[in-house]
């Protein structure tokens, strides 16, 4: 014990620590509030890329509905109704691609299709079916069946 002016102080310094700091927080492992929240932003992202992929299909499944409901006794009018539905799909996924006439078109639709190419009667009858008196008889079932199928055939790359 020291002597203070007269008083006597116990001499406590011996038992006196030094002060330690917590430990740091550690971010890991999360609580459950991160945890769902986490699965939160995952089930969002993996329904937005579902939901995108389910509209995708729905307009090529619908366009090929379209296209499978073309059934007029008539060449011509069949062939319009095709020429009209490659046009309407364009209008949605190639803008500007809508003012496209004549040899432009058809090197158009031959650009943007992989599997088969529309070239000879078929790009005629594609071409001019819309504008074709009902009674031309120039063109056959064959013909058609063909224009079908490449329509069918541009339908699924592009949309």
């Amino acid at each position: 014990m020291k002597k203070k002016g007269g008083l006597r102080l116990p001499d406590n310094l011996p038992e006196l620590r030094d002060i330690h700091l917590p430990e740091g927080v550690s971010a890991f492992p999360l609580a459950y509030g991160w945890w769902v929240i986490l699965l939160i932003i995952v089930a969002v992202f993996v329904l937005w890329k579902f939901y995108k992929v389910l509209r995708q299909k729905s307009k090529k499944l619908y366009a090929l509905r379209l296209l499978t409901s073309i059934n007029e006794p008539n060449v011509i009018t069949s062939a319009a109704a095709m020429s009209e539905l490659l046009r309407r799909i364009c209008v949605y996924k190639y803008p500007q691609a809508v003012v496209l006439q004549g040899q432009e078109w058809i090197n158009f639709l031959n650009a943007h299709s992989k599997k088969t190419q529309v070239s000879g009667k078929i790009a005629e009858l594609l071409l001019n079916a819309p504008y074709m008196p009902l009674e031309t008889a120039s063109y056959d079932n064959a013909n058609l069946n063909t224009l079908r199928s490449f329509c069918r055939d541009w339908i699924g790359e592009n949309l």
